[in-house]
């Protein structure tokens, strides 16, 4: 990974991510984020992937690890795109798991590509 989260720990509680590394994957057809949200839901029901959605956010956010490749990493539906959220333990393996589940399970039309993006501490 090119870049990894500070995690931090604020005096009011809880953990923050500082920085890291995004990994943005556009389906190349036009789908609400709902039916997007449908359809990740069903990649990770039907994969070796543990979940949950404890945030309470407009857009969903997921916490996710993989037990194949033993990686976790949040992931979010927005603006019609999946995103990846990289923690400071997440392999590639993980990310590279998740993006081949989904080009396998997808609809036609669906023409997966890939943006990474740095995020500066």
């Amino acid at each position: 990974m090119p870049a990894r989260p500070d995690r931090r720990y604020p005096r009011s509680g809880g953990v923050e991510y500082v920085g890291g590394t995004v990994f943005s994957f556009d389906p190349g057809v036009d789908r609400s984020d709902s039916a997007l949200e449908e359809f990740l839901v069903s990649v990770l029901d039907s994969g070796a992937y543990r979940y949950g959605d404890w945030f309470d956010l407009p857009m969903p956010l997921y916490l996710v690890h993989d037990d194949s490749t033993h990686d976790t990493f949040r992931v979010a539906v927005r603006d019609g795109h999946v995103e990846v959220h990289v923690l400071p333990g997440t392999g590639s393996d993980g990310v590279r798991a998740l993006h081949d589940r989904l080009v396998e399970a997808g609809e036609d039309g669906f023409e997966w590509s890939v943006e990474r993006r740095i995020e500066e501490p």
